[in-house]
């Protein structure tokens, strides 16, 4: 019993070391609104992994699961994953992490003039976007450096990943399906805005971040009627490189717009970028931006840090953003010294898996961010990892990295669907969602004051129909008055360390 009293106290032992492991079955059925949401879905109550339950308001305290359904199914959890990418990086990096962006030069410098190259080595940063590289340039022009009389070199080799050869779910123009990249910029993605001008009869049409020779149209038509599905209606085109074509209209109802899109030449997006916003910084460019390697005579010029990653993790959970999630993922092998490989990041994490959470089932991982058909994971073992992470360091940045259920993030929809849940302001979660998946997991406060846990995942084919039932899920866990679970009183709870 050593490894309850030392490791996992409270509900972990009611979970893991009392025989025999079916005790948490004991826990209530579905609640009748569930079982419901369900039913109108046409998916089977097997199809729903679930298990709610309460931390522990001090150290030792032993308590029960208010509700488990086949909660030790191995199931796909969709982005939910990445609450394993983020809080081992939370863990293994630390909050303060931060990539380190360096620029190094293999020539002399004299009167703002470089001759020879100007190296950019990535880091595999996350959130290298448009103000950050502005930022980043005004850095290099402090330093000496407006005119390059050579290249502009971008070493990617922090990361070694085989682009994907099909997008998932055949949506290659979609962000979310946008590869890692040891020098990611701005998402390799191209942010379109439709603004309406009655006046002309005309939508302008704007584009961002600027890319070196693509041509944008100015303005689309206007046309009248009713806002439906306007992105089809451009009559976008998108096969040429270094032309953007739309040939349809845009309806004035629409109101202004923006429409994200991968670029669809992705090897071409971040030399093109920077050489465009080196240029609009009124920098020269003898040569053109390239990719390459960092020589060894080359002479470091300036650090530039990335944003801390305990900011890089609320992107990454609270807008579900898969490319930054799959950033750090590879961050966890590149951290020790070779390029960063899917490979061995799936290895790192494993092992502190089996470290932090021994006899428990180690999630089964792709790329980190949950966008994968093989990924997997068990409802008790997202329990285990949420339980663990409401203490310690990490605390405090993965519960702030949550969606505020019905305020923002994913779950700001809530408010939508039902505006007078009980759930609102009161859950902080991670959503996943995939065509045949959908789940939430995180930590909701009941009206009693006690904090839990939720997890609950949707496997099937009409997943999406049945988020109803995670909904009605959400809300019989806030509405805890009547629950046998002892009440949480904040007074009893420990400061240091805990999840506030």
């Amino acid at each position: 019993m050593k490894f309850c009293s030392t490791l996992l106290p409270g509900l972990f032992c009611a979970l893991l070391c009392s025989a025999p492991m079916a005790q948490p079955r004991q826990a209530h059925a579905l609640p009748a609104s569930v079982i419901k949401a369900l039913r109108q879905a046409q998916v089977p109550p097997q199809g729903l992994s679930v298990l709610i339950a309460p931390l522990p308001s001090e150290p030792g305290e032993a308590l029960r699961p208010r509700l488990a359904h086949h909660e030790q199914d191995a199931v796909h959890p969709a982005s939910v994953m990445k609450l394993f990418t983020t809080y081992a990086g939370l863990q293994l990096l630390g909050p303060d992490f931060t990539w380190r962006n360096r620029i190094y030069t293999d020539g002399p410098i004299k009167d703002g003039v470089l001759q020879g190259n100007l190296i950019v080595r990535g880091s595999g940063d996350p959130k290298l976007v448009v103000e950050r590289l502005q930022d980043l340039i005004g850095q290099i022009m402090a330093q000496g450096v407006r005119e390059v009389r050579g290249n502009i070199v971008l070493d990617r080799s922090v990361f070694d990943v085989n682009p994907r050869k099909e997008a998932f779910d055949d949506e290659p123009l979609r962000p979310y399906n946008v590869s890692p990249d040891g020098a990611l910029l701005n998402f390799k993605s191209v942010i379109y805005t439709f603004t309406p001008d009655p006046t002309t009869g005309r939508a302008r049409v704007r584009s961002e971040p600027p890319l070196a020779g693509l041509a944008v149209p100015a303005d689309v038509p206007l046309r009248s009627g009713p806002c439906q599905d306007w992105r089809s209606e451009l009559k976008a085109d998108f096969s040429q490189s270094l032309q953007t074509r739309f040939s349809g209209s845009y309806a004035s109802a629409c109101g202004e717009r923006t429409w994200p899109v991968a670029y669809p030449f992705p090897d071409d997006f971040a030399p093109r970028v920077f050489q465009a916003l080196w240029l609009q910084a009124g920098g020269q460019l003898t040569g053109q931006a390239i990719y390459g390697k960092t020589l060894a005579k080359a002479t470091l010029l300036l650090e530039a840090r990335s944003l801390p990653l305990a900011e890089v993790v609320a992107d990454i959970n609270k807008f579900s953003n898969n490319v930054m999630a799959q950033q750090l993922f590879l961050t966890l092998s590149s951290e020790l010294g070779a390029p960063g490989r899917f490979e061995a990041s799936r290895l790192r994490l494993d092992q502190w898996w089996r470290q932090q959470f021994p006899g428990l089932p180690a999630p089964v991982l792709d790329n980190g961010s949950g966008l994968s058909r093989s990924e997997r994971s068990t409802a008790q073992s997202l329990t285990a990892l949420l339980q663990k992470a409401s203490q310690g360091e990490a605390a405090q940045a993965l519960r702030n990295s949550l969606s505020i259920a019905g305020v923002d993030g994913t779950m700001a929809r809530l408010k939508d669907r039902q505006p007078n849940a009980a759930a609102i302001g009161k859950a902080w979660l991670k959503t996943g969602s995939l065509r045949d998946v959908a789940s939430i997991a995180g930590y909701v406060q009941g009206d009693s004051g006690r904090l839990y846990t939720l997890v609950a995942v949707l496997n099937h084919a009409n997943a999406q129909q049945a988020r109803p039932a995670l909904d009605a899920l959400l809300e019989w866990t806030v509405r805890d008055t009547n629950s046998k679970t002892p009440a949480f009183s904040p007074s009893n709870r420990p400061d240091t360390g805990r999840l506030q």
